[in-house]
């Protein structure tokens, strides 16, 4: 097989494209999570439909992320990412219908265009992933744990440019001025474009494994391996933990310190930033295992700490730079110890751990997080104020999972409505559904982080498991050994 001139300019060209299909879904991402409100007061959603709005946001990411990791080897890159492209370009279409079809056929139908305008986006962001991964792992095939983290600093790039633009231009406070969420919402087509024309003009290369001529019969046998089903399931955790609580912590944290929620979110995200470039020599020094370990500790000290009711500046501070620590490392890290175990799954090994987080994330953790403040306000804030809470509650109970309880929480307009008075304009009675409504995503934040505790235990597990084996150790796609121990080198940005 021969090897990618990792210094040629069409490689740089592709490397920059797929940054950019990550920076195009940070902003999409990062702007939906600083219009919640904005939904909720428009349309009288609760925290559960807006949860069901994050949650399409990325359900369909991880469906579309493993079909299509089944046929990328044979039908080849471009074909997909110009399908990515289209429905990255129907989302923003389908999407920005919501108010009139709100205006002729009430909040159902709204909700249901918000859900299908992010679950399109997500279709295009899961085509995307399904390309990017095996093609930078095909780009630099020496270097796979580097790379793919500097490929997904793109991510939290993404995400402090939607998150600047969203001070500057979401929400009443916003620094300059209150876009409507329409304009919002089209801050990712910019950079969607970019890559859109760089797809196609450039040709992409063939992939690893069928440049190696590895069978499609070979790659199904990897998913045989207890070890690789088992970071399946780790990693569904790290979808959940990561993208589920990205979704929300901008809503939750801004009903307690503000605008200073998007603030926290930017620093978080430039801290992922910063740090994923760095990825190489730290892998060089403790292993990809020992550095999930080490992150998973870091986000259940940080998520414990911001759901702590009470807490206010340089401890939030604090704890949020914990948590984003704690949660740089995750996804690429896990797409590198796939990529370095069972490099004969190629494509479909990484597309199906990338699905399973983002179908984790889409349906347990955007869902799940909405359901569990609303259900700390139907269970909790209920029984000390009954009668505030008959008054402010949405009217139909939901949920999110077959055999739990239905629960309704706070409706989205009656709160909007409080909170955009002065806080000494508030009665008695208002400050009290307030604070309810903080102390509901507090407790959110509080249960989820029990998700990075149980995954700790999962990497402890086979940092034991991979000691009694002599040691973690990168497997080469001819089955003979890699010059490194670990892929992860020790290479600057520069050379991508």
């Amino acid at each position: 097989m021969s090897t990618p001139n990792a210094n040629s300019s069409s490689n740089r060209a592709l490397f920059l494209a797929s940054f950019f299909t990550l920076i195009a879904a940070g902003i999409g991402f990062s702007i939906r999570g600083a219009i919640l409100d904005d939904w909720s007061a428009a349309f009288e959603f609760d925290k559960t439909r807006l949860g069901g709005i994050t949650g399409g946001g990325l359900q369909g990411f991880g469906f579309t992320i493993i079909v299509c990791s089944l046929f990328a080897d044979r039908i080849g890159y471009k074909p997909l990412m110009i399908l990515a492209f289209l429905l990255h370009m129907a989302s923003a279409v389908v999407t920005f219908a919501a108010t009139a079809l709100y205006k002729s056929n009430g909040g159902d139908a709204a909700y249901s265009c918000l859900y299908w305008g992010a679950l399109l986006f997500s279709l295009g962001n899961g085509v995307c992933e399904s390309v990017i991964n095996p093609l930078v792992a095909t780009l630099y095939p020496k270097q796979k744990t580097h790379y793919l983290n500097i490929l997904h600093a793109g991510w939290p790039g993404g995400l402090i440019l939607g998150g600047v633009l969203a001070l500057l231009f979401c929400g009443k406070d916003a620094y300059i001025v209150h876009l409507p969420w329409e304009v919002a919402v089209a801050f990712f087509i910019p950079p969607a474009l970019y890559y859109g024309f760089v797809i196609f003009k450039e040709k992409f290369p063939e992939s690893e494994t069928k440049s190696a001529g590895i069978p499609f019969s070979t790659m199904l046998v990897e998913f045989a391996s207890p070890i690789l089903l088992f970071l399946f399931v780790l990693h569904a955790m790290v979808g959940y933990v990561e993208l589920g609580t990205d979704g929300w912590i901008q809503n939750i944290m801004n009903a307690s310190i503000g605008k200073g929620a998007t603030w926290l979110f930017i620093w978080t995200s430039g801290i992922m930033f910063a740090l994923r470039f760095f990825a190489g020599p730290i892998v060089e020094k403790i292993n990809p295992l020992g550095l999930l370990l080490i992150s998973a500790v870091l986000a259940f000290i940080g998520l414990r700490g911001l759901g702590t009711e009470g807490i206010s500046g340089t401890t939030i501070l604090l704890m949020g730079t914990v948590y984003g620590i704690g949660k740089t490392f995750f996804w690429p890290t896990m797409l590198g110890v796939v990529g370095e175990r069972f490099p004969k799954g190629g494509a479909l090994t990484m597309g199906v751990i990338g699905g399973i987080g983002m179908l984790s994330a889409g349906y347990l953790g955007g869902p799940g997080i909405g359901y569990k403040q609303d259900y700390y306000v139907a269970n909790e804030f209920s029984k000390a104020e009954p009668k505030l809470y008959e008054e402010y509650k949405e009217g139909e109970p939901k949920s999110f999972l077959p055999g739990l309880p239905t629960v309704a929480g706070f409706n989205g307009k009656k709160l909007e409505d409080i909170r955009a008075k002065k806080v000494e304009d508030q009665s008695p009675e208002e400050k009290k559904v307030v604070e309810g409504n903080l102390n509901s995503g507090k407790y959110a934040l509080r249960m989820t982080a029990w998700v990075p505790a149980m995954m700790g235990a999962g990497y402890l597990l086979l940092v034991v498991y991979f000691m009694t084996k002599g040691g973690y150790k990168v497997e080469h796609i001819t089955g003979e050994p890699d010059g490194e121990r670990y892929t992860g080198g020790t290479a600057g940005p520069g050379e991508a």
